[in-house]
């Protein structure tokens, strides 16, 4: 199987845009080519469908076999801006995709950080996401919609930034990537905000009643942020979030559905440059998804455990080469699928899906 990569010509204003932002390109060390995933497709092209950029990927698996990709139209390379929230959806588990639809518009203002989730009795898609007004990056709020035809039409989205903020929070994000149902039908969407000090921790959010009201939920230490959680095997709850501290993961366990956490610690079997991840429980196990780096954004790798996320002995690369932010989702089949950031010169040109077997994770 061949990636599929293109080459974007970026303006000198985005390489210089980026540079401000921390994310200096720097060419990854060579790496051996891995084993060919089962396929490899672009899903979102920068400068295809009336977006320059497309950033901030989430995947969630649909009711009938389907699966909703979003992502972030954006204008340029920074955080804030003209920012739509967009989605294509797949009825054949990723083999193709529709055109693209935009879910959130907020004119010229900033709507992002896409977190979805599916109610399992109802199949309503929702969708979480964060908002604030082009010039003022830290008036953030929190909103939600959802979809009861697949994606055709959104519900009119419902500001919950009282029932989930704290008075003095600046800066706001949910996930971004994935929420969860539990097993005991709570909807848990992770998060992450500022305080007035600009101390970053990661939270999350929670609804007991299908989305009507939420509460804010127990926080991890600070200097946790970007994070997805997961419902392990026994009910307990992992959070793994990117944070400040170190060049690694960060993890936490809450036992009462979110409402309180445990001690947050660092995973030293994680590396991670400072981005986002994904987490996935599978029948088949805990997989997790993120950049086996500690210092640049590329080498984009998937890995298994099967103790609840203790031990991570099998880790496939996926992506050599440029890549950043992704998302992980179940195949009809029994496969995963993970739509992630990549590109030849940075990590930014497109967002990609691959789909590979739990076989082909699993071999060593």
């Amino acid at each position: 199987m061949v990636l599929i990569a293109r080459t974007v010509a970026f303006p000198r204003s985005l390489l210089i845009a980026l540079v401000i932002s921390g994310c200096t390109p720097v060419k990854p060390a060579d790496s051996p080519e891995p084993p060919p995933v089962v396929d490899v497709q672009s899903v979102f092209v920068g400068g295809e469908e009336g977006y320059p950029m497309y950033r901030i990927p989430a995947l969630i698996e649909v009711p009938d076999g389907g699966l909703m990709a979003f992502a972030e139209g954006r204008q340029g390379i920074m955080d804030t801006g003209d920012i739509d929230v967009v989605m294509k959806r797949s009825d054949d588990g990723g083999e193709t995709w529709s055109g693209l639809h935009v879910v959130i518009d907020a004119g010229a203002d900033t709507a992002g950080n896409p977190t979805a989730f599916v109610e399992a009795d109802t199949g309503r898609i929702w969708l979480a996401y964060c908002t604030n007004p082009a010039d003022s990056p830290n008036e953030r709020r929190v909103w939600t919609t959802h979809s009861d035809d697949g994606g055709a039409t959104w519900a009119d989205p419902a500001d919950i930034t009282s029932m989930v903020g704290e008075s003095g929070w600046t800066w706001y994000a949910t996930g971004p990537g994935r929420g969860i149902e539990t097993s005991t039908g709570r909807i848990v969407v992770p998060a992450d905000h500022a305080d007035e000090a600009g101390v970053m921790a990661s939270h999350v959010i929670y609804s007991d009643d299908g989305g009507v009201s939420w509460a804010l939920g127990g926080s991890l230490a600070a200097g946790s942020d970007e994070s997805q959680v997961a419902e392990l095997q026994d009910g307990v709850l992992m959070m793994n979030a990117r944070t400040s501290v170190a060049p690694r993961r960060v993890v936490a366990r809450s036992e009462d559905g979110g409402r309180t956490w445990g001690a947050t610690a660092v995973d030293e079997n994680l590396p991670d440059p400072g981005c986002e991840g994904s987490l996935l429980q599978t029948p088949d196990g805990l997989v997790f998804s993120n950049l086996d780096s500690e210092d640049l954004r590329a080498n984009l790798t998937v890995r298994l455990s099967q103790d609840g996320g203790v031990t991570w002995p099998v880790a496939r690369v996926v992506e050599p080469g440029w890549a950043a932010y992704s998302s992980l989702a179940r195949l009809p089949d029994g496969g995963l699928a993970d739509l992630y950031e990549a590109g030849q010169e940075w990590p930014y040109e497109e967002i990609r899906l691959a789909r590979f077997s739990i076989d082909w994770l699993s071999a060593q």
